[in-house]
């Protein structure tokens, strides 16, 4: 039987994965779905991700990509997937996949958001998707510091490179919104060093403190030097929304 190419939209709860990648101790997202694609297809195979979340991290637009022999329609490949993975994954969408398509290296806008719960009491039921921050934070403060973050820069300061060497990515929006207690950073990028966002938030989160000053952000920036980048933000509060692709 010839083997098709999928691509399928997946969201999970980061919680308890080690990261999506494959690791050899460990539950991660990707060996979940690989278990899942080989126990309904009687296929092993190797399941690639539009990024590689870390530990901790959410999705709820993460894309992947397998290819496997099917012979029947791809609904019921996405129904008999849900059946049987755990809770905490879910495949939202599963269709063909061109033959040069390629989950990761085909995206051109990736889509995160970070949120920050700013309240004097913790919240038990908003805990493992949120941040909690209990020192007042001023938006505006937070909407400077992200403005410095648009356009192409060398964001070094802030995170690894996870292919190749260069640490030069383009920022297309960064914005912070407020949403009653909750506050909002959204960010969109062609893609990401590893930890870069939860780096960013950390820095901003200074400068909404009022512990750093707006310019600080700009400084760290063309620094070039992780040792100057303040601590990243927690992975609780951080999502994959969306990984856009060119038509």
């Amino acid at each position: 039987m010839s083997e098709q190419s999928v691509r399928a939209i997946v969201a999970y709860d980061g919680t308890d994965f080690l990261g999506f990648q494959w690791q050899t101790d460990g539950r991660t997202v990707q060996g979940v779905l690989e278990a899942a694609v080989a126990q309904v297809t009687q296929h092993a195979t190797r399941v690639t991700g539009a990024g590689r979340t870390d530990a901790g991290v959410h999705a709820t637009g993460q894309v992947i990509g397998f290819s496997v022999p099917w012979r029947h329609a791809l609904a019921d490949l996405q129904r008999a997937l849900n059946a049987v993975l755990p809770a905490d994954v879910a495949v939202l969408e599963l269709g063909p996949a061109a033959a040069d398509w390629h989950p990761r290296f085909s995206a051109c806008r990736r889509y995160y958001r970070y949120t920050v719960l700013n309240r004097s009491v913790r919240s038990p039921l908003d805990r493992r998707y949120s941040h909690l921050v209990t020192e007042p934070l001023d938006l505006a403060a937070l909407r400077a510091g992200a403005a410095l973050l648009v356009g192409e820069h060398d964001f070094a300061s802030f995170g690894q490179p996870t292919h190749g060497d260069s640490t030069v990515r383009v920022i297309y929006a960064a914005d912070w919104r407020q949403d009653g207690e909750r506050l909002v950073f959204d960010i969109i990028g062609n893609a990401f060093l590893r930890g870069m966002v939860r780096s960013l938030v950390g820095a901003l989160l200074q400068v909404g403190l009022g512990r750093w000053p707006v310019e600080r952000i700009a400084e760290v920036l063309e620094s070039r030097d992780r040792s100057q980048a303040a601590a990243p933000a927690p992975a609780c509060g951080l999502c994959l929304t969306k990984v856009e692709y060119e038509q």
